[in-house]
């Protein structure tokens, strides 16, 4: 099978489903397994990628992701006979189902359903143990210049969120929308979570909007975007950096000093 993955998630899931040798193409942000990946040849990134390449190499199967890659390329591929799976997890639970859905169509049933059931049975557990714990408040940072935040139906607001996190702006209509430092001190989280990716958040940063928005330094904590954001073979891992991100701002929220 010759499979082109244009969403990093999606390439190492492949890799991860022992298919990674049937990849012909990848985007140059599809960084795991490095060794893996290197080998294979780059058609672009996720929004702008060379569909005339991809269409050139006849792959059989194109994977996806509606948030990532733009649907005038999907529907290019569809046009020139290509088959696309396109997916959009939302949640954890959307997240095993799309990764049974695509070890269907690869070939590697198998693979991805112990994948699946890994991520279900670590999504029980830790919704359990948090129905136990208070809630936290927080914020999570995906931009800096605009503040960008993840807001409500996004998959980071349900992983974080099954740990026991509230996120502090789930009543905004728009998915990642634009706060100013104000609104983030208005809304006055127990924890501002910056991420390492789109925007790679740095200590400094911290420093700069604790100065901006007056909230403590120490609310501020840099975090693995790529565990709390990439979903696929990564979500198991994920679910419990999660926990371990929502248990340290409780202690610290229990514990101030």
């Amino acid at each position: 099978m010759r499979i082109v993955s244009l969403c990093p998630s999606l390439t190492e899931l492949v890799f991860d489903l022992d298919r990674g040798a049937d990849l012909v193409a990848v985007t140059r942000f599809c960084i795991h397994p490095a060794d893996g990946v290197a080998e294979v040849e780059k058609v672009g990134g996720t929004k702008n990628p060379n569909v005339k390449r991809i269409i050139e190499l006849e792959p059989d199967l194109v994977l996806l992701n509606e948030e990532e890659n733009r649907i005038e390329d999907a529907e290019t591929l569809r046009a020139a006979g290509i088959v696309c799976h396109a997916s959009f997890p939302k949640t954890v639970a959307e997240t095993a189902a799309m990764v049974r859905s695509i070890g269907s169509a690869i070939d590697a049933s198998d693979g991805a359903e112990r994948i699946a059931l890994d991520i279900e049975a670590r999504d029980r557990r830790v919704r359990a143990s948090a129905r136990c714990r208070p809630a936290v408040r927080f914020a999570y940072l995906i931009w800096r210049e605009p503040i960008m935040v993840a807001a409500a139906d996004t998959f980071v607001d349900d992983l974080l969120g099954l740990a026991g996190g509230e996120n502090v702006f789930t009543a905004r209509k728009e998915r990642y929308p634009t706060v100013s430092a104000a609104e983030l001190a208005e809304a006055g989280p127990a924890g501002v979570l910056l991420s390492s990716e789109p925007f790679p958040f740095q200590e400094r940063h911290a420093d700069e909007l604790s100065g901006l928005t007056g909230l403590p330094r120490e609310r501020f904590r840099l975090v693995d975007g790529e565990l709390l954001s990439w979903h696929g073979s990564r979500t198991p891992r994920g679910i419990d950096y999660a926990e371990s991100v929502i248990s340290e701002l409780r202690g610290a929220v229990t514990d101030p000093g």
